[in-house]
């Protein structure tokens, strides 16, 4: 990293993995190595925010969760990044037009739980986010049905790619996404906060 910045090369595809980590667990380990092995990237950053908007309570310090993260995933193509810290952006679609501008030449694509895509529609210019990098969804536990049949994946529905064909679509233009099926990990940062396995 440079500046605290993580660094990509012109022409590499990199993967996006977003979210307050609070705390970080196995299942975004899980879908970090699945988004590499089937989506053929190069490298995945987590990119750790500082909150979500979406969330009323604040999570947990920032330091603290950039900890976890780092101890929990040591792999040699993934990055943990507070970079929306240092852009000082809150929003995705804000944090993606900071990073295509400041990493010309890279192919980002954008990972999210099929939970996410199923509430897509409630974020911030999220047909922006769409229509500026590639989205791969990963399935996850009962979310499936509700993705696929969300106001995005209908919106998008002739712009998605085939589970064959999801190798291609770092390099695809936008609009492009797809939704990667396979195992799956049943665990949520949510269900470890009420067990109290992780304490804010």
């Amino acid at each position: 990293m440079r500046h605290g910045f993580p660094t990509a090369l012109p022409g590499m595809r990199v993967g996006l993995l977003g979210g307050s980590f609070d705390p970080p667990h196995g299942g975004h380990a899980h879908i970090t190595r699945w988004a590499l092995r089937r989506l053929g990237l190069d490298q995945v950053w987590w990119l750790v925010s500082p909150g979500n908007p979406l969330k009323t309570e604040g999570p947990a310090p920032l330091a603290r969760r950039m900890a976890a993260a780092r101890a929990l995933m040591q792999h040699p193509k993934v990055r943990v990044s507070d970079i929306e810290t240092r852009l000082g952006t809150r929003y995705t679609a804000a944090t993606l037009s900071a990073m295509l501008r400041l990493y010309p030449g890279v192919h980002f694509v954008w990972l999210m739980g099929a939970d996410n895509l199923a509430s897509f529609h409630h974020w911030e210019d999220w047909q922006r986010i769409m229509e500026m990098v590639p989205i791969g969804v990963l399935a996850r536990p009962g979310g499936q049905l509700a993705a696929g049949l969300s106001p995005a994946a209908r919106r998008y529905a002739r712009f998605r790619l085939p589970r064959a064909e999801a190798g291609r679509l770092a390099l695809a233009p936008s609009p492009a996404w797809t939704l990667l099926t396979g195992p799956m990990l049943d665990i949520s940062s949510s269900e470890i906060r009420r067990r109290g396995d992780w304490v804010r």
